[in-house]
């Protein structure tokens, strides 16, 4: 499709210009020099060391959040469902903190991630369960909003009886979200549940298209409810429970992509999938990079920026919401 090869290219180019600009800028010879192994050692370590994993992180994170909330939003059929309004993020960043708080990451590199993930399949199931019981869409925003305040409750809760300052500066840098300091470690550490999850809700792609027609309608078309519901349940608690567990919270870029990106696929959910999880790392990345131009005494914090720009996007929503049912 058009849309997804533009949105592919222009992830490639900011990719581009994402290895070339930091503190210390390359020049594009420098920048494939590095890649390939035949520069200089210093522009190899600063390109294949130091920006590459942060390039790969925010293609991940970006794949993530932008397919959960396309698939969330044609699950729900809400179009301000998103995994970090919903609670999905926020509990595994819960998640996370009690790893961390409690060391469980001495016993195994791979504790983190699965604490983080098992915390945003629980959320998950939990808005599942509502959406059995027949709640409408402003029920589960509100389930949501809750899920997100106690998990934020609790996270506080550990910072407070966190043993030293510098645990609780840590926890809190990380709650923040960033992909700075990042190495392949954390590239390979959430690359294979972020491309299961993927997969599990690409899968989903043409059932979507039949469930926008109604549960009705897809359950007499042969779609399998329970079974969808599981997909995108699965798939959105392993992609965004692993990109959180090495990034932070980062929020909003499964709320604001889709709407963007839903006219140009004829407002199919199906089609949005893909499109949304291009321009999930197109977001995050444009973001990052913008991040790093800006001229502040320190860096500022992915999760910052791109809560500056979702949330006046979602008041925005929910003004038009209003001015729409009046």
């Amino acid at each position: 499709m058009r849309l997804n090869l533009v949105l592919l290219l222009l992830l490639l180019g900011l990719s581009v210009i994402s290895l070339r600009f930091g503190e210390a800028p390359l020049s594009l010879s420098e920048v494939v020099g590095g890649l390939l192994g035949t520069g200089s050692e210093t522009h190899q370590l600063i390109v294949q060391q130091i920006r590459l994993p942060r390039v790969l992180l925010a293609w991940l994170i970006g794949l993530s959040l932008g397919a959960s909330g396309a698939a969330l939003q044609g699950l729900l059929r809400n179009p301000l469902a998103e995994p970090g309004l919903l609670g999905i993020s926020s509990s595994a960043g819960l998640g996370a903190v009690l790893a961390l708080y409690f060391g469980v990451t001495a016993f195994s590199l791979w504790a983190l991630p699965a604490v983080a993930m098992l915390f945003a399949l629980l959320a998950t199931l939990l808005l599942y369960a509502l959406t059995q019981a027949g709640a409408n869409n402003l029920t589960l925003i509100l389930a949501g909003v809750a899920l997100s305040s106690l998990a934020g409750a609790l996270t506080s809760l550990a910072l407070n009886l966190a043993p030293n300052p510098a645990d609780v500066q840590d926890i809190v840098l990380w709650l923040l979200g960033s992909i700075s300091d990042r190495s392949f470690e954390e590239v390979r550490l959430c690359l294979p549940f972020v491309l299961a999850g993927l997969a599990l809700l690409l899968l989903c792609a043409p059932a979507l298209d039949v469930l926008a027609l109604g549960e009705a309608e897809a359950s007499s078309l042969g779609i399998d409810l329970a079974r969808l519901r599981g997909l995108i349940i699965a798939g959105s608690a392993l992609s965004v429970g692993a990109t959180v567990a090495v990034s932070g919270a980062i929020g909003f870029v499964g709320l604001v992509v889709p709407h963007l990106l839903r006219p140009f696929v004829a407002y199919r959910p199906g089609r949005l999938l893909l499109s949304s999880a291009l321009g999930g790392a197109v977001l995050v990345l444009a973001a990052d990079i913008a991040l790093r131009l800006i001229g502040t005494p320190r860096e500022l914090m992915l999760g910052v920026v791109t809560a500056l720009v979702g949330a006046p996007f979602f008041l925005g929503l929910v003004l038009r919401s209003r001015r729409d049912m009046l």
